[in-house]
């Protein structure tokens, strides 16, 4: 490898004709693709070395644990030495030597590496829908959700943050639905009952501070040498969904973060992105969309990403246009998808008149591929059959022992593992659910009907017990100008969640004694329903009141 090229391997008919990539477009994105056991891993792993060595930091998911191999040097002691070192000068290589990578270990769950966290803010309510797999009117919810956050000042970090906003917004159902659109307690509930899986997934992990610096994923190291940031993926697929979006928010971060910079003689930073497939399958419009846009114009920020999948054909076409530089690993036509996929690989390189592209798809050994990179001008490569460079780190996982010592070591150690819980939308809100109501003199029902904290479903039962419920009052009061309020207090001055501090509430009329003699709650409310049916502070009694009645 020059200092402006990363050298892949030889090709040729007798291998010796060398196989590059220009580093200048190292950021013009890039595909290796291929059926599994045909060396798909391996042309990642030196990929990853060969950045690293130029000074390019490196992210990459482990999904089988073999990449933690590049921590370790490969061992010239062992039986495979010999055969790498043969392979390695039958295409040339002559200065081939063991050697380890500055790697940093990275883990969702945080048991093989530093944790990383975002906060819920960080992702956003598009791919939190994509994640909990939403339909349109519940995504729509979870917007208007992010929006009275937004304006009410309250931050989104974790998890429970999310579950108190979402029944903050089903508690104010009525209120918000008049300034933001409709909001319907069915789809609160079928947001809530998502949140429920993801933590079984073990999300719930994930959504916190400190949240990622991204800058820690973009250090050298003292000799120069990027930085191979390497996250622990084996539990993570799992749960593949997760995994996408993970991957999709770490991508619209950088590009949200970086400047632009056009196109550097140097990526600033490689992302490969294996199993590729899942970030495309059943995905929406709307998420395509966004995807498209990264990967078109995140370029320009100096970052460059690698795609890694089976087949070419599990790629958007729109995403597939944008990848310049290739590895075809070999693949096998046993289906008539897989006779299409083949075709379709073919199709995608410039032709070499030596040999027929879609025939040789076929027929290539373990640890060969087919390579067309972009040459001076931004030009596609003829494509070449490649036997791809060894890998100088160590093939295959690691001992505990040994990634355990690698975290120990790393510049990082003690900066992400405690989890740091901050006041926020959680505790806003409970501490405005317990704060005192405000004292209305001579009448105590006067004083919890008119107060911040609402007017609850047992303040009702209490002041029916006493004679004292209210008649037509809707659920959590009402203002002198007849609106309704309740829910949060908080901010200065007393004032309610995004409304001025209500008018104390008239004084509670005493119900007659015929009405108290022997009706049960819920004839009594549901006469008092049939009585004002018409009237809108029923319509809001029935969804309160009834709503918290047969919730019970």
């Amino acid at each position: 490898m020059s200092g402006f090229e990363i050298f892949l391997g030889g090709g040729g008919e007798a291998w010796d004709q060398p196989q590059n990539l220009l580093l200048k477009y190292g950021n013009r994105h890039g595909l290796i693709a291929g059926a599994t056991g045909t060396g798909k891993t391996v042309t990642l792993q030196i990929m990853a070395e060969s950045f690293s060595r130029a000074g390019v930091p490196v992210f990459l998911a482990d999904v089988k644990g073999d990449l933690a191999g590049l921590s370790q040097a490969s061992d010239p002691a062992s039986p495979k030495w010999k055969g790498l070192a043969e392979r390695a000068a039958s295409i040339g290589e002559t200065d081939y030597q063991p050697e380890s990578f500055p790697v940093v270990f990275w883990d969702l769950f945080g048991a093989q590496g530093h944790p990383i966290r975002a906060t819920v803010s960080e992702m956003g309510p598009l791919l939190l829908s994509r994640l909990m797999d939403l339909n349109e009117v519940q995504e729509g919810v979870l917007n208007i959700a992010f929006r009275v956050a937004d304006d009410g000042g309250l931050l989104l970090l974790d998890m429970k943050d999310l579950r108190a906003i979402l029944q903050h917004v089903a508690e104010n159902a009525a209120e918000i639905s008049a300034n933001y659109g409709q909001v319907a307690a069915a789809s609160v509930g079928a947001i809530q009952r998502r949140l429920l899986v993801l933590e079984n997934e073990g999300a719930e992990s994930f959504f916190g501070e400190p949240a990622l610096d991204l800058r820690h994923m973009m250090m050298r190291a003292p000799d120069g040498r990027g930085q191979v940031n390497v996250l622990a993926a084996d539990k993570l697929m799992q749960s593949p969904r997760l995994y996408a979006i993970f991957l999709l928010w770490l991508l619209s971060e950088l590009f949200e973060v970086l400047p632009e910079v056009g196109d550097p003689e140097k990526p600033k930073f490689v992302f490969f992105f294996d199993e590729a497939h899942l970030l495309f399958n059943e995905a929406p419009k709307a998420l395509l969309a966004k995807i498209e846009m990264v990967a078109r114009l995140i370029r320009s920020k100096g970052v460059g990403v690698y795609f890694i999948s089976q087949n070419p054909i599990d790629i958007p076409d729109a995403v597939l246009g944008q990848l310049g530089n290739r590895a075809q690993h070999a693949l096998r036509a046993f289906t008539p998808r897989d006779a299409r996929a083949v075709k379709a690989a073919a199709d995608t390189f410039r032709p070499n008149p030596r040999f027929d592209v879609a025939q040789v798809i076929g027929e290539l050994a373990v640890g060969e591929a087919l390579v067309s990179t972009l040459q001076q001008g931004g030009i596609p490569s003829m494509v070449e059959r490649t036997k791809i460079r060894p890998p100088r780190s160590r093939m295959g996982p690691i001992s505990p022992q040994e990634r355990a010592a690698v975290v120990a070591a790393s510049p990082l150690h003690g900066f992400y593992e405690e989890a740091v819980d901050r006041e926020s939308a959680f505790e806003i809100l409970r501490g405005r659910a317990e704060e005192p109501a405000p004292a209305a003199p001579g009448n105590d029902s006067a004083a919890r009907g008119a107060g911040d904290s609402g007017y609850s479903w047992e303040d009702f039962k209490r002041d029916r017990q006493n004679g004292q419920a209210y008649e037509g009052q809707p659920y959590g009061g009402q203002t002198s100008g007849g609106q309704p309020y309740g829910g949060s207090g908080g901010g200065s001055g007393g004032r309610a969640y995004g409304r001025s501090a209500p008018a104390p509430a008239p004084q509670p009329k005493p119900r007659a004694p015929a009405q108290r003699r022997t009706d049960s709650v819920a004839e009594t409310i549901a006469k008092s329903v049939a009585r004002t049916a018409t009237s809108q502070l029923t319509r809001q009694l029935v969804r309160g009141v009834l709503g918290g009645l047969f919730r019970r």
